[in-house]
């Protein structure tokens, strides 16, 4: 049985595109590795919203939005709702035609099955030679400021359709706080300029199978290298924009998976991890089961197995997710509630065969526990296994002598956190009660560790106030190691 793995966070399983054969293709979903589908209930009217709902309630893992897509603003604003059925008899119905539509929906979002409003925003695709554009436009833009004041009112996620709109998309969310609970722009397709604007809302960014096209698709691919995988979602927006290799084709939740693979490509990640962290990303906007990962001690990326020995650190580096409250790490908690001892964590660790190499480098620095930290390498070694280290250099300073000769035939490659590219900027940047004396003993560490490590390699954030040049004359031609440049707020 395949493990449940994806999200696909925007599908439109309600269409009459799916009436013959919907529960067929919900059964191929969750056999394709997806966990949860989030079914949108704006795009084909009123109705929608409450057949949405109704499959929504009839599968566990299926869930449901309420809203009303842009291109029904113009009915929306001047139909009165339908009335159609005893469901709805009885609801209340104002004489505010938007209004009786917004509280019909509402009454909806009593159901926990209801977690967004969306898809809500601006669509000037189809209307920008219309004569009455402008007063389209408007029509549009009421529609969208009042289901933002709903969404705020309920307390719920907003899922955000920007069709060459983009201005007026970012200044109406910005305008009406569209920011306070959180919110996606589905089926992204702007530049990284605007990926950058809608980052800064604090929004994710979701991404379709428009990615993975062999033409036209250069932008896309550049604005899912340039997103943090931790702001990224998947979808298929189905029964569109089907994935290579079904283009052309009626796309269905199942599909999803052709996105992750490409973002891995992209991202260069494993499908496993692609899976793993815009599974958790859409858990978190959308408060599903399983929002808050048990915590790690031992966590893989790509085809590495990393040890989460501790959570204490010698630094308090500016650039820490811990400022912001987080122990996340690529889709893994790394918080740990106590320290692990070595039969914990070899326990957790399993058989590590099947991996490149077993990293010392978790939430922490893990020459903090550099006697467990000895014992575990040594076992790891008489298997066979490849031992990495990373660590900010400092353990000398911690342990008071020179530790590097105890890692000889322990370790087979070191990373040491340079972190700046003088003395003043990583006391900035990285401070320590060690002040002044840590860049320097960072830097002798790292020379010191050629004589024991047969790898040894320096590395720096891409903060501000960090001159990656300097860096780098510094660590190859003073230190003789290689620089490895990380991305600023890309952790792991």
């Amino acid at each position: 049985m395949t493990i449940p793995m994806f999200i696909d966070t925007h599908s439109h399983l309600t269409f009459p595109d799916y009436d013959k054969e919907r529960e067929d293709i919900i059964k191929r979903a969750f056999e394709a590795g997806l966990e949860y589908i989030i079914n949108i209930g704006s795009g084909a009217g009123l109705e929608d919203n409450f057949k949405s709902l109704e499959l929504a309630k009839k599968n566990d893992n299926i869930f449901s939005t309420i809203g009303f897509h842009p291109h029904d603003a113009g009915n929306m604003l001047r139909a009165n709702p339908s009335q159609t059925d005893e469901s709805r008899s009885s609801r209340p119905c104002s004489n505010n035609k938007l209004g009786d539509s917004l509280e019909l929906i509402e009454k909806l979002a009593e159901d926990p099955k209801v977690v967004a409003v969306g898809e809500i925003g601006l669509d000037y695709h189809y209307i920008s030679k219309e004569k009455d554009h402008e007063k389209l436009k408007k029509d549009q833009i009421e529609c969208f400021c009042a289901q933002i004041a709903l969404a705020n009112k309920l307390r719920l996620p907003v899922i955000i359709h920007d069709r060459e709109a983009h201005d007026d998309t970012v200044f109406t969310l910005r305008k009406n706080r569209a920011a306070n609970w959180g919110g996606v722009m589905h089926c992204f397709s702007g530049s990284t300029v605007l990926a950058k604007r809608v980052l800064d809302l604090g929004y994710y960014i979701s991404v379709t199978g428009a990615v993975t096209f062999k033409k036209k698709s250069e932008e896309l691919q550049a604005v899912v290298k340039y997103v943090p995988v931790e702001k990224l979602l998947i979808e298929t927006d189905c029964p569109f924009i089907a994935p290579e290799p079904y283009r052309g084709k009626r796309n269905e939740p199942a599909y999803v998976v052709e996105v992750a693979k490409k973002i891995a490509g992209i991202k260069k990640l494993s499908l496993e991890d692609v899976g793993r962290i815009t599974s958790l990303n859409a858990k978190k906007l959308f408060h599903l089961k399983g929002e808050i990962p048990d915590a790690k001690i031992v966590y893989p990326i790509r085809n590495s197995l990393y040890l989460n020995i501790t959570n204490k650190c010698t630094l308090a580096c500016t650039f820490c997710p811990k400022r912001n409250a987080t122990f996340e790490v690529k889709g893994h908690n790394l918080k740990l509630s106590r320290e692990p001892d070595i039969e914990d964590i070899f326990r957790a660790m399993g058989d590590p065969k099947g991996f490149e190499e077993v990293v010392f480098c978790g939430f922490g620095e893990p020459t903090q526990r550099f006697e467990i930290l000895k014992v575990i390498a040594k076992r790891l070694k008489e298997d066979g296994i490849k031992v990495r280290l990373n660590t900010d250099g400092l353990a000398n300073l911690i342990h008071q002598r020179n530790v590097l000769p105890e890692l000889k035939g322990l370790v087979d490659s070191i990373s040491v956190s340079l972190n700046a590219h003088n003395a003043d900027v990583y006391s900035k940047i990285c401070p320590s009660k060690y002040k002044a004396e840590a860049f320097k003993e960072v830097c002798d560490f790292i020379k010191e560790a050629k004589r024991y490590i047969p790898s040894v390699t320096a590395t720096v954030v891409t903060c501000p106030e960090v001159d990656v040049e300097v860096a780098k004359d510094l660590a190859e031609k003073e230190l003789g190691v290689t620089l490895c440049v990380r991305e600023y707020q890309d952790v792991g």
